[in-house]
């Protein structure tokens, strides 16, 4: 017979746990020494870890009980359900995920001046899918290139870069479109746009004419960049154009 403790150490479950199973009936001790400590045998031992097992692929103990006590329990339906759950957890964990990137990349853009409102739009749809719906009206030449623009739940370099360079155009604002620095950024950018819309001149047009207008940009899902933000960058842009030719 094995002592609470050795029980304890044998399976890892603490005491306390021991306790608590013997109390809701899910795992009663063999016996008890004369004193009341309770006392274990191999047959506890062998369900103490079927219960293990079953709790750690996520099965209540309230269900656990009965799948241990009901001789006739159907164990292929409970394993399916198990499954559809976990994949359905799965699911959302994902989505999560790239809520939560979102989140931190949308900081990385605002700084700590992040708002709430913020936070709210970016649970829609991805962008890129959005603008799908109107591939002739956007004059693409090759769809593709929607998975070549910034993301804000990507990890990408690309989008990430593209994040950042948003970010310091927004901090360094109060400088003025025509300091080195903002132009610094600007050159980047246009580095990054020849890199990779070079044959999407058109489609890029009409992607800033969605971004430049608020209910446009809500309508496909755009990360919302203030309209400040938006016309500085414009102005930078042209300035740098200018000054390149």
């Amino acid at each position: 017979m094995l002592h609470i403790n050795e029980m304890k150490k044998i399976s890892g479950v603490s005491v306390r746990t021991l306790r608590y199973y013997d109390q809701i009936d899910l795992l009663k001790p063999a016996s008890k020494t004369e004193g009341g400590h309770r006392l274990y045998s191999n047959n506890e031992l062998k369900k103490l870890q079927q219960i293990q097992f079953l709790k750690k692929i996520g099965f209540p103990l309230s269900e656990i009980k009965s799948m241990l006590e009901d001789e006739q329990w159907d164990w292929s339906i409970s394993l399916m359900k198990q499954l559809s759950y976990v994949l359905s957890e799965k699911n959302r964990l994902s989505k999560l995920e790239v809520h939560l990137r979102e989140l931190i990349n949308g900081i990385a853009i605002e700084g700590e001046e992040y708002k709430i409102k913020n936070i709210i739009s970016l649970f829609t749809k991805d962008s890129r899918d959005m603008l799908t719906y109107d591939l002739n009206k956007l004059e693409m030449n090759n769809k593709e290139v929607l998975d070549k623009l910034p993301n804000m739940a990507s990890t990408d370099p690309d989008s990430l870069e593209w994040i950042a360079l948003i970010g310091q155009l927004k901090k360094y604002m109060h400088l003025g479109y025509r300091n080195s620095r903002i132009q610094t950024i600007i050159s980047r950018m246009s580095d990054k746009i020849e890199e990779d819309f070079s044959e999407e001149e058109a489609f890029l047009d009409k992607l800033w004419d969605i971004r430049m207008s608020p209910e446009e940009s809500e309508k496909y899902s755009l990360y919302p960049i203030d309209q400040e933000v938006l016309t500085f960058m414009e102005k930078a842009y042209d300035y740098y154009q200018t000054e390149k030719q």
